[in-house]
């Protein structure tokens, strides 16, 4: 009789996915984590994890041969039924190992669509879903054909950074190659994309064989861009169910996530809706849960709790067992966030009866709003934004990218 308890190896170099890790082991599981040493003190759920493994370094310093080395010898004395990436960062590792293990689950090809930005362009054009105009950066004869038939400006992009990480804002073609040159061997790991002015979307989803089981579309109100190397004020929100933004949107994520191989568990997609034309182009997706607590927003607005649920669709996999999703409610939600100058903030003056949580976050001011009234939402958002500005904010500046993966 085979074992009905089931064995799985989890990857995260950030801390994150404590809900995941927990909803996992109730459903009977074994549950391996594996995460950097310097994050040996966070706040794990250690009473749900059987097992914690630390790599030296974060990120890309990984050596991936040790990694696979250190699975491979857990693989000696039990059976490995699933790994799950949790983060961006960890989509290689886990694909590496499962290829070389041959452990089902998404392989480095299909990877490499929901972590290379150049991967993802050149897909999302043969399958007929308008992106941005883009080049790579490998020929310098394609590089100037992109700077003199596409208007700028532009914007140079690593392939494989998470959110709005390293990307510069270009305005002629001698400042490209400026750039470009700056970026030495490294180029190759860069795109060159037209900037299009818009609203930036985005979808967060749970697929299951294949097929979008649940998505709900959100706004950013200022964009991860715009955050990133501006600081300021995060926002996001849902935006009205049915209305034609919400169709678009939701229609063309379900082409992305179908032509880019997505079968099983949590994305992130991001869109934007161009100020000049009006069309909605894509940007971005991850085959992951999106980050700075979009969860608990979701989760909010829907009652979907995006981790736990792809936890039972991980766990429903290996077991041949069906995945159902709980009932889902049309509710709005949305989060404003931003860096503190304190690192305990006193947020007790926020107390309208709509907010549902606050970020607990050292240095971090944040809160979650809910309503089953949209404007309500929104309303509270642009309120709270300022008085996080005139009382909390501070500014942290944008860390280089130094080592690109």
């Amino acid at each position: 009789m085979e074992n009905p308890i089931k064995n799985f190896i989890c990857i995260s170099n950030y801390f994150k996915g404590n809900d995941f890790l927990i909803n996992l082991k109730k459903q009977g599981n074994k549950v391996y984590l594996i995460t950097s040493e310097k994050l040996r003190d966070k706040p794990w759920a250690f009473d749900y994890i059987d097992e914690i493994y630390f790599m030296p370094g974060q990120d890309v310093d990984w050596n991936l041969e040790e990694l696979l080395a250190g699975v491979a010898g857990l693989m000696r004395e039990r059976k490995i039924d699933g790994i799950v990436a949790l983060d961006d960062f960890d989509v290689e590792k886990a694909a590496y190992l499962r290829e070389n293990l041959r452990i089902s689950g998404m392989g480095q090809t299909t990877g490499r669509y929901f972590r290379d930005k150049l991967a993802m362009r050149m897909r999302a054009k043969d399958a007929g879903i308008p992106i941005p105009a883009f080049s790579p950066l490998f020929n310098d004869v394609e590089i100037n054909e992109f700077a003199d038939t596409v208007a700028p400006p532009w914007v140079l992009k690593p392939r494989s950074e998470a959110s709005a990480s390293g990307i510069m804002k270009v305005h002629s073609a001698a400042e490209l190659w400026e750039k470009i040159h700056g970026l030495g061997d490294n180029r190759i790991k860069y795109l060159v994309e037209q900037f299009k002015p818009g609203a930036v979307y985005h979808c967060d989803g749970l697929n299951w064989h294949g097929k979008t089981l649940f998505s709900i579309t959100s706004q950013y109100l200022a964009t991860p861009m715009e955050i990133s190397q501006g600081g300021g004020i995060f926002r996001s929100a849902n935006i009205p169910y049915d209305s034609k933004d919400d169709k678009a949107i939701k229609k063309q994520n379900e082409q992305v996530l179908k032509a880019f191989g997505m079968q099983h568990g949590a994305n992130h997609t991001e869109f934007i809706k161009c100020n000049d034309d009006g069309k909605i182009y894509f940007l971005e997706t991850a085959s992951r849960v999106g980050g700075a607590h979009l969860a608990e927003m979701v989760e909010a607005a829907s009652g979907v709790n995006l981790w736990s649920e792809w936890a039972k669709i991980e766990d429903a996999l290996v077991k041949g067992k069906q995945y159902k999703l709980p009932t889902i409610k049309k509710e709005f939600a949305g989060i404003v966030l931003t860096l503190s100058k304190f690192e305990h903030p006193d947020l007790s003056g926020f107390n309208d009866t709509e907010v549902c949580f606050r970020v607990p976050l050292d240095f971090h001011a944040g809160l979650i709003v809910k309503s089953d009234n949209h404007a309500r939402v929104r309303e509270l958002l642009d309120d709270y934004a300022e008085r996080l500005i005139r009382d909390y904010a501070t500014v942290a500046q944008q860390e280089a990218v130094k080592k690109l993966h």
